[in-house]
């Protein structure tokens, strides 16, 4: 792959903060973001396109499967799909700020 796709494939393996008590929690305790990603990122990927969009240090990547659950609507039994999350350690004085204040 060239370095245009390369950095083009980077802009599009965060799809979004994934933003829940257990996230706040690891921010404020741990200093880690949570991410969800595309299924095919590899931890590599997910390192990469942080310290590139966000211009900050990573220290460590966990990535986590989240399988889809099955759902009744009405009658019929629906299943959400499968994602997948990662849990992006900081390195020590680095910091990524969602809601923009100081």
């Amino acid at each position: 792959m060239n370095l245009n796709g390369n950095q083009e494939r980077l802009m599009t393996i965060l799809l979004g903060p994934h933003i829940s008590e257990k996230a706040s929690a690891r921010s404020d305790k741990n200093n880690q973001v949570v991410f969800k990603v595309r299924k095919d990122a590899t931890k590599q990927e997910i390192r990469r396109a942080v310290q590139t969009l966000f211009e900050v240090e990573v220290d460590k990547v966990m990535v986590v499967h989240m399988p889809g659950k099955i759902r009744k609507y009405g009658r019929t039994i629906g299943r959400r799909s499968s994602w997948k999350k990662a849990y992006v350690r900081l390195a020590p004085g680095h910091d990524i700020n969602f809601l923009g204040s100081e």
